[in-house]
């Protein structure tokens, strides 16, 4: 891409997320999420390859709906109240169809169905922004207009979220498309504590995006998407993929790692909340999950050569490993002692 498109691209991706996220007007939070809307787009079909031509269509398309939605339910609670403030919403139809539009935009079940296919269809980077950066502007306004939100909608589509993320990871091949069932299911984390507490989804939220970003740049750096190339890459860089493997058990949420912050917390507000029966069905249901992260492990870490991968050995050009990748990985392995200073004294 060209550095000037580059340059411009990243930097309306920057703006519009600052308009949404500093907005109290609706129609400022819609601008926002347009213009990274318009932004992503060339940065996910700069490959001109058919299947990004594809994911960039569907991207736009869904994105589109989801906006109007946002801007039809808007226009809808300014008739009924005459506020134009986000978190001011009290017209019960607006209140649906903004819980409808947010779950599209962060692809929520079951409005999930564009997300694997079109991170499947982009590069590993912009996978990374569709995964973490242009999730933030609809989690904002999820949190702004969570008082005003049905809890028991929103529990069945976090419900759904997990089961699903969880059953339609276990048998794939195609790394993006693991790490995008991946995402859903921890959405729907985010969205069963929303609610109830609005700062625990955002804490949750950061430690995602630390997370996958780990995953997402040791997995750039090494050229890997899918199983096959994984198994043959300890050879090439062991180190890397020794992190690698601490790094997606910590997204399978196992302590003593800091994946297994959030979902501790979670569980716990649940039950605090009398909501035990929810926060047991969310535990199963990260079962399902944790197959398919040990899945991943098996094949970064312990499948060793000589193995029955048959696929072309890629030539490997010795270079170091940039210093982003090491600050994240660490960051998504040790940070669990820090949950003292989070957990109210006793």
């Amino acid at each position: 891409m060209n550095p000037y498109a580059k340059l411009m691209t990243l930097t309306s991706l920057t703006l519009g997320t600052t308009i949404t996220v500093t907005s109290n007007h609706w129609t400022m939070a819609w601008a926002g999420l347009e213009i990274n809307t318009i932004a992503i787009i060339p940065m996910i079909s700069k490959s001109h390859h058919p299947r990004a031509i594809e994911a960039t269509v569907k991207y736009f398309l869904v994105q589109a709906t989801a906006s109007a939605s946002i801007l039809f339910s808007s226009l809808i609670n300014a008739l009924t109240s005459g506020q134009w403030d986000i978190t001011q919403l009290t017209n019960p139809t607006s209140c649906l169809l903004l819980t409808a539009a947010i779950a599209i935009k962060l692809g929520l079940a079951p409005f999930h169905f564009w997300f694997p296919e079109v991170l499947q269809g982009s590069p590993l980077i912009p996978a990374l922004l569709l995964s973490t950066a242009m999730k933030f502007p609809p989690i904002t306004i999820l949190l702004l207009t969570s008082n005003s939100l049905n809890p028991a909608l929103l529990t069945l589509m976090a419900i759904m979220s997990m089961a699903l993320g969880g059953w339609m990871g276990l048998n794939q091949t195609q790394i993006r498309k693991i790490l995008a069932f991946s995402s859903i299911s921890h959405l729907g984390w985010m969205t069963i504590i929303v609610v109830y507490t609005p700062k625990l989804t955002l804490l949750t939220f950061i430690l995602y995006t630390l997370l996958t970003s780990a995953i997402f740049l040791s997995l750039n750096s090494s050229n890997i998407t899918k199983l096959s190339t994984l198994m043959s890459s300890w050879t090439k860089t062991p180190l890397l993929n020794a992190i690698l493997m601490l790094t997606l058990l910590s997204l399978a949420g196992l302590p003593p790692l800091t994946g297994f912050l959030p979902k501790w917390l979670i569980i716990q507000e649940l039950t605090k909340q009398e909501m035990t029966p929810t926060a047991l069905i969310a535990t199963l249901l990260s079962l399902l999950s944790l197959f398919f992260y040990l899945r991943l492990t098996y094949s970064s870490s312990i499948t060793l050569p000589p193995n029955s991968a048959n696929q072309m050995k890629h030539w490997h050009i010795s270079k170091s490993t940039p210093t982003l990748i090491a600050i994240s990985t660490s960051l998504s392995i040790f940070l669990l002692p820090l949950s003292s200073l989070i957990l109210p004294a006793p």
